[in-house]
């Protein structure tokens, strides 16, 4: 008689469910309406599961970041990372849906640490308050469904985010048309000087972490970190991507 599996769920709220993983004893996979929003690892939180986060993690360290604004926490796995990394940085998370930092707290070990700040808060008007070059870089990393909500990264909002940070990254999900992503990089092409990115080889989709920058990307060092990653990724440089977004309007607020 074979025994049953144990159950992975661990706890659920609607549409937001924590998972253990069976691979990794202290894993725990936060899922919303069937799609995976987070992943850490109680026992290690410099562990990121996710490749995009591992991506962006390495141009954040690339360009020095210390001190980063977070637009979108779920589990707060990249802040978490970066602080146990540097307990000498700081980060600030903002999340949206109260549901998810409740969670995150009772089940994914989010606990009060020196260098992090949680709160609740609608990213836009987070950032429209903002004080001029308070961040070293701002990473938007929120969702409704697949897609980033569009007034996160219209022309106007990509221009706060100029103010207030010389580095802006921006986690697409996208189709192999990569319409979001041509999209976006325009309207980052009108906030930032250089923009680049760093995505799947093939760039067909998936994940791509786009960035915005004052100064030029230290390309040469996120190129073979990105190359060398579980997940290999390579950098779009901005003659690339500027030829990759051509033609493509960037977003802007309702008039």
């Amino acid at each position: 008689m074979s025994s049953r599996r144990a159950d992975p769920v661990v706890a659920r709220d609607g549409d937001l469910v924590v998972e253990r993983d069976p691979r990794r004893p202290t894993g725990r996979l936060l899922r919303q309406d069937d799609m995976d929003a987070s992943y850490v690892d109680l026992a290690d939180p410099r562990h990121l599961e996710f490749d995009y986060l591992r991506w962006a993690r390495i141009v954040l360290e690339a360009v020095r970041a210390r001190r980063v604004l977070h637009i979108g926490g779920a589990g707060c796995a990249l802040p978490r990372a970066l602080a146990a990394a540097d307990p000498a940085s700081r980060h600030e998370v903002l999340e949206v849906d109260e549901r998810v930092l409740e969670l995150a707290r009772a089940h994914l070990g989010l606990r009060r640490a020196p260098g992090l700040r949680v709160r609740v808060a609608e990213g836009r008007a987070a950032l429209e308050s903002r004080a001029d070059a308070s961040a070293d870089a701002i990473v938007v990393d929120a969702f409704v469904g697949a897609r980033v909500p569009e007034r996160l990264v219209t022309v106007e909002a990509l221009t706060h985010a100029a103010r207030v940070a010389p580095v802006t990254l921006v986690n697409v999900v996208d189709t192999r048309t990569l319409d979001d992503t041509r999209a976006i990089a325009a309207g980052l092409r009108e906030a930032y000087p250089h923009v680049a990115a760093v995505g799947s080889r093939a760039l067909r989709g998936g994940n791509v972490v786009l960035a915005g920058s004052a100064t030029e990307l230290p390309l040469a060092r996120i190129a073979p970190r990105a190359a060398a990653d579980p997940s290999p990724a390579a950098v779009i440089a901005p003659a690339e991507l500027t030829r990759l977004a051509s033609g493509t309007a960037a977003l802007h607020d309702p008039t």
